[in-house]
């Protein structure tokens, strides 16, 4: 079962000079995605006190059962979604942050060649003023001083994680203009949006090389080898973010996803005492900044206690 939140500390970082509390609004296509990406990072501003809101664009309706010892869902895409809202409860309560549901349906992920077509009223086909208004006015509601999502490419060709980064970025960028989105909240305009870096090259490679020196077995040779092979690029890395002491808060909200992670599988193959002491961070690209900031950095807050004295 996951860990009993860590209650929030009156940490001296997680306030503007002023008092108020700094917000952090983590964007996701789905649920599983916050535990997968970033987890580590809004645990431990969580647990500094500083307010951190997961919203997750879909229920996950489409995803499919990943993890071999779990069964299966009955009930169809209703089924999934009520599982996958049990889960997702689990893993903020481990995080230790408030979660919001934009509502909209899994797209799933298409395979084949062609491609077959998406499925009628999925989340990647929504117009984008459509799908971006409900995030706008959550942003308008909670006022977050930082956002994160993911880059153009969504990480990976999944159709939710493009459609979920051309949501954030629009609701970036219109939340704090009065012009738009009318009748969705009072504007706010959030001062920073960072891209999650997940499984980069180079931390595999680290992690890889690890391993092997220790005479273990890494799940990440083939892995490597065809990134390099492809010549995937690898985007900049503007901030590091240490955040080891919470892997164990990140590896709950893992193992809170049943239905896709394996507790046996891919993200519990590297030794954590490997992962501390060769990638102790979490990283991020700092995609747009509405106030001053020197990079490389170690905070997502950056700047940001300057802005608001």
């Amino acid at each position: 079962m996951p860990p009993t939140p860590v209650p929030a500390t009156s940490h001296p970082h997680a306030h503007a000079p002023g008092g108020e509390p700094l917000r952090l609004m983590a964007v996701h296509a789905h649920p599983d995605d916050e535990s997968s990406k970033g987890a580590a990072t809004t645990a431990r501003y969580a647990a500094e006190g500083v307010e951190v809101l997961v919203v997750t664009c879909t229920g996950g309706e489409r995803g499919d059962v990943l993890n071999p010892h779990y069964g299966t869902v009955e009930g169809g895409l209703e089924g999934m979604r009520a599982v996958r809202r049990v889960e997702m409860a689990a893993a903020a309560a481990a995080l230790g942050v408030r979660q919001h549901w934009l509502g909209f349906v899994d797209s799933g992920l298409p395979e084949g060649d062609p491609l077959p077509p998406l499925p009628e009223g999925c989340f990647a086909l929504v117009p984008l003023e459509e799908a971006s208004a409900p995030l706008v006015e959550i942003v308008r509601e909670f006022r977050p001083h930082v956002m994160t999502t993911y880059d153009p490419t969504g990480g990976y060709p999944h159709p939710d994680h493009v459609m979920c980064h051309r949501v954030a970025v629009e609701a970036f960028a219109a939340a704090g203009d009065p012009e738009r989105y009318r009748g969705h909240g009072e504007p706010w305009t959030p001062l920073k949006l960072y891209y999650n870096h997940g499984f980069s090259l180079a931390r595999l490679r680290a992690v890889h090389e690890a391993i092997l020196e220790a005479g273990g077995e890494s799940p990440f040779g083939d892995w490597i080898e065809s990134r390099q092979a492809r010549e995937i690029p690898e985007r900049e890395v503007t901030t590091h973010i240490a955040c080891s002491d919470w892997f164990d808060r990140r590896d709950a909200a893992l193992r809170a996803h049943a239905t896709q992670i394996d507790p046996e599988g891919f993200f519990f193959a590297v030794p954590r005492a490997v992962e501390v002491e060769r990638w102790p961070t979490e990283e991020y690209e700092l995609a747009q900044s509405r106030v001053p900031t020197q990079l490389p950095e170690t905070d997502l807050f950056a700047g940001v206690r300057e802005a608001l004295r």
